[in-house]
């Protein structure tokens, strides 16, 4: 069983990753799908979306829960039947969850040195601190791309744009930590963002 890792956030929020292994019959065996679920992950083309489908479920079983305990609102943001939040994610082999009393958001994003190409379209604030020359710039940008999807992920109102809408203060890679905002139709939302780097990837996860 590939638990990878848990971050236990605080006492109301913890944080599951899974390192996908298995193939996908050895993942989809021991589990019991609702047929939504196996209608969904059956017109997967993907062999890597599939997996990481079903690694979620995996996850869902880590915290106590079912496939049958999590369902999606219009908007396409997850929910549990007991009230709980939750967000969900998954990038390449990796995949986490994170479960909490609170709202969350949560991202996972392979490092790629391509995410400087279309750092125009998603940051506009944070050049003011960002460099180019810094040998860590690709960690930032992607750990910024992760907080915004996180904070999109967390609000799940279509036509935010994480450009003009979310900004990020400016953090050192030591700390694992920042503060977000979310700026939208004249109201300000602050959130504490965390993040963790392993093998190559990025996890980052908000809250209130």
């Amino acid at each position: 069983m590939p638990l990878y890792k848990t971050i236990v956030v605080n006492s109301e929020t913890t944080v599951k990753i899974w390192k996908i292994t298995e193939s996908f019959e050895d993942l989809l065996t021991p589990l019991n799908l609702k047929t939504e679920s196996l209608n969904r992950v059956n017109a997967m083309k993907s062999e890597l979306h599939r997996r990481g489908f079903i690694s979620i479920r995996h996850l869902l079983a880590e915290f106590g829960y079912e496939d049958a305990d999590l369902f999606y609102d219009a908007n396409g943001k997850p929910y549990l039947k007991d009230g709980k939040h939750i967000s969900i994610t998954h990038s390449f082999h990796f995949s986490a969850i994170i479960v909490s009393t609170v709202k969350v958001g949560i991202d996972i994003e392979k490092q790629r040195e391509k995410i400087a190409i279309i750092a125009k379209k998603f940051i506009d604030y944070e050049f003011k601190y960002l460099s180019k020359t810094d040998k860590n710039y690709i960690n930032k940008l992607t750990i910024i791309w992760g907080v915004k999807e996180s904070l999109y992920k967390l609000f799940a109102i279509p036509g935010m744009l994480f450009k003009t809408h979310f900004l990020v203060i400016p953090f050192s890679l030591d700390e694992n930590q920042t503060t977000a905002w979310i700026d939208y139709e004249n109201k300000k939302y602050k959130y504490s963002a965390n993040f963790v780097e392993f093998e190559g990837f990025t996890c980052v996860y908000v809250s209130v």
